[in-house]
């Protein structure tokens, strides 16, 4: 049995104990030792619009521990992407991913992570040891990049609860920064504190002139991710309100997007037409797939779909109910539909497959 020091290690956390041969997750972790049932019920008291399920459908947590937080927002049909920040810490990822949850390993240092503007509904950083106002604040503007516009932040960390000086001059430097950036802090309440990010530009070009971060030139490409350096400037949001007013789920799943309609592709049809002729493509596929191969029985749970389209094989997975999540690959040699597949309620990743 590998990795068994980490119970060792975790085990007054709750984080993760051994029974026979097997390693059993009780849903505690290093923020939440009462079990992440009881945290995501405190989040949705404080916040009733975050709403899992339905306006939250796709979330990212970072600093995921052994990803009881994504394993526990899977019984609320919230998709969870759970990434460790550092390299040292694969093996929880290896955990993760052993327990069928989403995760991989994206280090947060000098380039953009490799996901698309506006990706996620909420992001989740508990006791994750990122200084966020560091570095002229360049890592949480990289979280301001991925967060969805009218998305949550929530952030469970000591400086929002204990008064030691250095804490609290911890928690005014954040404070200070989320102001500047727009954040409004919708509720605070013992360990935990949750930001939203605003709908539209209006209050970035509202602030007085040389506050700072300045806004990232109107020409840069957010969604462009791979080998891009991080930016220490606001991501501006699309005038046009793309990729702020998806669909709830499930009904985001099936409804063509906005940005449909900003991304590069072939489209000698109407891309709505493309997009349904893709999801009803794919759901014949898989039907026959799975009557003609038992799929039901084969205990599908980590999959990946190397080449993803606009995410039709992982949407025709869920029509059909097979009890899996999948991992959308956009190789950086074709067409970035990341956007596409993140506001379907689809989680995804650019990759090159010949480096």
């Amino acid at each position: 049995m590998p990795h068994t020091r980490l119970v060792e290690d975790k085990g007054g956390q709750n984080w993760i104990s051994i029974k026979k041969d097997k390693f059993i997750f009780p849903g505690g972790g290093t923020q939440f030792i009462h079990g992440a049932d009881q945290y995501l019920n405190q989040i949705s008291q404080m916040v009733p619009e975050i709403s899992f399920g339905h306006r939250v459908r796709v979330a990212l947590d970072i600093g995921c521990g052994v990803a009881s937080f994504g394993a526990f927002l899977l019984q609320r049909n919230v998709t969870t992407l759970s990434i460790a920040p550092k390299d040292v810490h694969e093996n929880q990822i290896e955990f993760a991913l052993e327990r069928g949850v989403p995760a991989m390993v994206a280090v947060f240092a000098t380039h953009r992570l490799l996901y698309p503007s506006q990706a996620f509904d909420l992001i989740h950083c508990s006791r994750c040891r990122i200084n966020w106002t560091r570095d002229d604040e360049i890592l949480l503007l990289e979280v301001n990049r991925m967060l969805r516009a009218g998305g949550y932040f929530v952030w469970a960390a000591q400086p929002v609860y204990k008064h030691e000086e250095i804490l609290q001059e911890q928690w005014k430097e954040m404070e200070d920064l989320t102001a500047r950036i727009c954040w409004e802090l919708v509720k605070k309440e013992g360990y935990i504190a949750i930001w939203r990010k605003p709908l539209n530009n209006s209050c970035y070009l509202n602030r007085d002139t040389g506050v700072l971060p300045l806004l990232c030139n109107s020409n840069d490409n957010s969604d462009n991710v791979w080998y891009v350096d991080l930016r220490a400037c606001i991501t501006q949001l699309p005038v046009n309100g793309y990729g702020s007013n998806v669909s709830t789920w499930p009904a985001r799943l099936h409804d063509p997007p906005d940005r449909l309609q900003s991304i590069e592709m072939n489209a000698y049809i109407s891309r709505k037409e493309i997009f349904r002729a893709e999801s009803k493509y794919w759901n014949e596929i898989i039907d026959s797939y799975v009557r003609a191969f038992h799929w039901k029985d084969l205990k599908l749970r980590n999959v990946m779909d190397m080449r993803a389209g606009l995410g039709g094989f992982a949407a025709a997975l869920h029509d059909l109910q097979i009890d899996c999540w999948v991992m959308n690959v956009v190789p950086v040699s074709g067409f970035n539909t990341l956007p596409v597949i993140y506001d379907r309620g689809l989680i995804g990743v650019m990759h090159d497959w010949y480096r």
